[in-house]
């Protein structure tokens, strides 16, 4: 098992951090097509925070296949005027 590395107390910015907002849509979207909710919207979050300290230009050398993912999913499963979770089940 290889070593874990340890967190750095730096502020990403540049390419890191566009490496980093990208890194972390792609395994909210693993999580999302496994079906773990919980942990999807959990990454989906720290993506979402990153993104949003993002420049324009920054934001357009995000794939655009992230990015669409990211507003979609946001909008339209973690948006304000979703179900929320754990409702009541009929039965």
């Amino acid at each position: 098992m290889p070593a874990k590395k340890k967190p750095s107390n730096k502020p990403l910015a540049g390419k890191e951090l566009i490496k980093e907002v990208s890194r972390r849509i792609r395994v909210a979207r693993s999580y999302w097509d496994a079906h773990n909710n919980r942990a999807c919207r959990g990454e989906r979050e720290k993506a979402m925070a990153l993104y949003e300290t993002l420049t324009k230009e920054q934001r357009e050398k995000v794939p655009q296949v992230l990015r669409v993912w990211l507003r979609y999913r946001s909008e339209k499963y973690f948006g304000e005027q979703r179900t929320k979770p754990g409702g009541k089940k009929s039965g």
